[in-house]
């Protein structure tokens, strides 16, 4: 004979789970192009040390680059490249090249 759960725990489920996904750990961030408030908002720092908020929108899917702490300076994506590449610094027995 199969034993089924039957019990049900009101109390778990009245916790939030505190993820990204939860609309209370998002607060004011929002699309730029639609205005949802369902987005993902990721600090970061690029290659060459420029600190960024990355935001990517779940409903529309337009993604924005912004010098972090500013929320006015929208990085276009070519300027982002550039500041994340990596330059090989030249060893014994290289000929010069760099990575780029």
């Amino acid at each position: 004979m199969r034993r089924t759960r039957t019990a049900v725990h009101p109390e778990r489920m009245s916790i939030p789970l505190g993820s990204l996904t939860q609309p209370g750990a998002r607060a004011g961030a929002a699309c730029r192009a639609c205005g949802s408030e369902r987005v993902t908002r990721i600090a970061m720092s690029l290659t060459d040390g420029s600190p960024v908020q990355f935001t990517s929108c779940h409903h529309c899917e337009h993604r924005t680059w912004e010098e972090q702490g500013t929320r006015t300076t929208v990085l276009p994506v070519q300027r982002v490249l550039e500041r994340s590449r990596k330059i090989a610094v030249a060893g014994p027995g290289s000929r010069g090249s760099s990575c780029v």
